[in-house]
C-alpha cells in the first residue's frame, strides 16, 4: 500500500497573526503546485466557526476575514459569513523589476500582503471599490510585463 504525501501550504507571516488562535485548513485543487492543503491561520469564534486571519495563497472564494464553518477535520466545509473582502495573487516569475516598488504602490493603496514564495504575492482588498483599485493597478504592471495576476474568486 502506498500512502501519499500530502504537501501543505503553509503562512509563515500571517497578516492578522495578532487576531489569531487556531490553525485550520482547506483542501487545494488537484495540480496546484502539488499541494494538498492550504493552512490557514483563523480566530476560533465557537466548536465550528473560524474567522480567518490570513489571505489565501492557493484556495479560491476564501477571503480574510470570512467566518468559515470547518468539519471535524479542521477542513473549510463552507463560507458562512463572507467579509466582502477581495483576494489577488501576483506571480513575478522571472521578472526583472524591482518588487519593492510594487510592494510600496500596494501599501500607498492600502492593500494587505502576505508572500508565499520570492514569487508568488497574495493580496488583500478590503472592498468592491479597493478591489477595482488593485485590479487596475496589477493589470496596469501585468501589461507591462511586470507580473502576472488573478482573483481568489473561482466564478
Amino acid at each position: 500500500m502506498t500512502v501519499s504525501a500530502i504537501r501543505e501550504a503553509v503562512h509563515s507571516d500571517p497578516v492578522w497573526r495578532d487576531r489569531s488562535n487556531f490553525i485550520i485548513a482547506t483542501p487545494i485543487e488537484p495540480g496546484e503546485a502539488g499541494i494538498s492543503t492550504e493552512q490557514l491561520w483563523a480566530r476560533r469564534m465557537d466548536d465550528r466557526h473560524y474567522e480567518l486571519c490570513c489571505i489565501p495563497f492557493f484556495a479560491y472564494d476564501l477571503a480574510l476575514g470570512d467566518v468559515v464553518e470547518v468539519d471535524p477535520d479542521y477542513l473549510v466545509a463552507r463560507v458562512s459569513k463572507p467579509s466582502g473582502r477581495y483576494v489577488f495573487r501576483a506571480y513575478f516569475g522571472r521578472s526583472a523589476h524591482p518588487r519593492d516598488e510594487i510592494l510600496e504602490r500596494l501599501a500607498e493603496l492600502g492593500a494587505l500582503v502576505e508572500w508565499s514564495s520570492a514569487t508568488l504575492l497574495a493580496i488583500d482588498a478590503c472592498d468592491l471599490s479597493h478591489a477595482q483599485q488593485i485590479a487596475d493597478f496589477l493589470q496596469e504592471r501585468e501589461t507591462l510585463g511586470q507580473l502576472m495576476f488573478e482573483t481568489g474568486k473561482s466564478a
